[in-house]
């Protein structure tokens, strides 16, 4: 079923910020281009944002916070379950927005728009998750209890993979907790965050609680040295993510940076083929590969599961349906734009000179009435080593490459020894294999016989190594405890007032 005719979309709009619960031109006099990918033209610009501009939107978050910071968190929560509704209800025209200028097709982002929604789920029990914890009688009547409370003005600086979900991931839960919030999505595809923000407002969100900058390195390196900033969560690449942490910790902010990743699949001799066959074509090839949590390795542990792994693949990935989201039947998109596919043809183009067999090349693909798209074939290589760079670095594209290794511990040696340890896979039917995978690879996700081990909303998302910088994952108990932070209290509730300065510590079994 054809949603739209992508082939007469012109030039709409030039877009705005949001803040305190309004759009609001640029002022800079500085814009971008936003491509619709599937067509490879410009649809609309967008303004980014200067120092001056973010300054004022932090103002305006800071002012909002004592009056947000004191409303009950059950109230808080009922803007959340609002929230929850709306988006539901609009689901379909958001996720339109997302494809448009994503690419990705529009069932892959209803998809990430439902695991956004998780989150905002979690958000809704923010009344248990604040709980603290008390202890009686500490000594003779003396109590001592933990509070959480909000850490102040709290900023997310999001991917263009996923303009819905990874927002959702934050400032539901950092705003659920008493905070208050500035977004900065990414450049490339900000109308979702934007639609996001003003259905809050509709939630019943009081102005100046979640605002909406877009814009460039001014304004990431102005949220990042404005000191009424008091954390920052980032999802991106590491080369970023280690920037902003370094220099969010300058200033005193406290930092989350998920960054990049090289998720590897291992495929042990006793696994399920046409399991794993379905299972790295969707984990590598789904959204164009263009997610921090895609199989672009698969580790083939000896020569026989190699040779069937990659004689099954070629003919999956050749005939893999690419098309525009437009178009309800297609399996991949184009990526999100021309720049960022002619790097990752770029990088197919490396793997040939280095050596790798390209089994399945997809750098000719075309797609007739759609030659201006940034529309890229899947493509396999076979044979890769840790040496090349195509194992080592992300290419966050649709290119899945094969390592063949001849034992177990190669394979989780391989795993282990790379650079980023966001998360890996291990495809087998025997429970020791799997319970040695989990306990010993160096990686903060796991999947046993799951391709993309993203974890559910009440657990927490992260990775390890270069993939991580901080000390708080995402969402979940993790999340709570980076958008809070603990007070402790120690009362003394005497029945007669003691006579006399005390000068020494008290120990919880002295009696007075």
């Amino acid at each position: 079923m054809q949603i739209g005719n992508v082939m007469d979309m012109q030039v709409k709009e030039t877009l705005y910020h949001y803040v305190n619960g309004k759009r609001v031109e640029g002022r800079s006099g500085r814009y971008g281009d936003i491509y619709n990918p599937a067509i490879g033209a410009v649809v609309r610009q967008v303004p980014y944002a200067n120092a001056q501009e973010v300054s004022a939107a932090v103002d305006v978050a800071a002012e909002a916070l004592p009056g947000w910071s004191a409303t009950p968190p059950a109230a808080r929560a009922q803007v959340m379950f609002e929230f929850r509704d709306i988006v539901k209800k609009n689901i379909d025209s958001i996720a339109m927005a997302l494809s448009e200028e994503h690419g990705k097709t529009v069932e892959d982002a209803k998809g990430s728009i439902g695991r956004g929604l998780e989150v905002v789920e979690f958000a809704c029990g923010i009344p248990q998750l604040l709980k603290g914890e008390m202890s009686e009688r500490v000594a003779k009547n003396v109590e001592s209890y933990s509070i959480r409370q909000p850490v102040g003005v709290c900023a997310g600086i999001t991917p263009f993979n996923f303009p819905a979900m990874v927002p959702m991931w934050m400032f539901p839960v950092a705003i659920a907790c008493g905070n208050t919030f500035l977004l900065k999505p990414s450049e490339k595809d900000p109308s979702c965050p934007l639609m996001l923000a003003e259905m809050m407002k509709e939630a019943g969100l009081p102005d100046g609680v979640l605002n909406v900058v877009i814009g460039d390195k001014e304004a990431v390196d102005s949220i990042l040295m404005h000191p009424r900033v008091d954390a920052v969560s980032f999802v991106g690449s590491t080369a970023v993510g280690e920037y902003i942490y370094q220099t969010g910790c300058k200033h005193g902010k406290r930092v989350q940076a998920l960054c990049g990743a090289k998720n590897h699949m291992v495929v042990m001799p006793d696994a399920d083929m046409k399991q794993v066959v379905d299972a790295a074509i969707g984990a590598g090839y789904g959204s164009a590969g263009e997610r921090c949590m895609a199989i672009s390795v698969v580790v083939a542990v000896g020569s026989d599961t190699a040779d069937e792994l990659v004689e099954q693949l070629k003919p999956r990935v050749a005939d893999l349906k690419i098309g525009p989201y437009t178009n309800s039947e297609a399996e991949m998109g184009p990526l999100v734009t021309p720049d960022h596919y002619s790097k990752v043809k770029s990088y197919v183009n490396l793997g040939v000179e280095e050596g790798a067999d390209l089994v399945v090349d997809g750098r000719d693909f075309s797609l007739e009435g759609y030659e201006d798209g940034a529309f890229l074939g899947g493509c396999l290589f076979d044979n890769v080593t840790p040496e090349m760079r195509i194992y080592k670095e992300e290419i966050f594209g649709p290119v899945l490459s094969v390592v063949r290794v001849d034992s177990y511990d190669k394979a989780v040696s391989l795993v282990s020894d790379h650079e980023y340890g966001n998360g890996a896979a291990i495809f087998t039917r025997d429970g020791g294999f799997a319970q040695d995978f989990i306990s010993n690879v160096r990686t903060g996700m796991v999947g046993i016989n799951v391709p993309i081990p993203v974890p559910v909303a009440y657990h927490s998302f992260g990775g390890w190594k270069r993939s991580l910088f901080g000390d708080h994952y995402m969402h979940g108990p993790e999340g709570v405890r980076f958008y809070t932070r603990m007070k402790t209290v120690t009362a003394r509730w005497p029945t007669a007032i003691d006579a006399g300065a005390k000068f020494h510590f008290k120990r919880g079994s002295d009696d007075n």
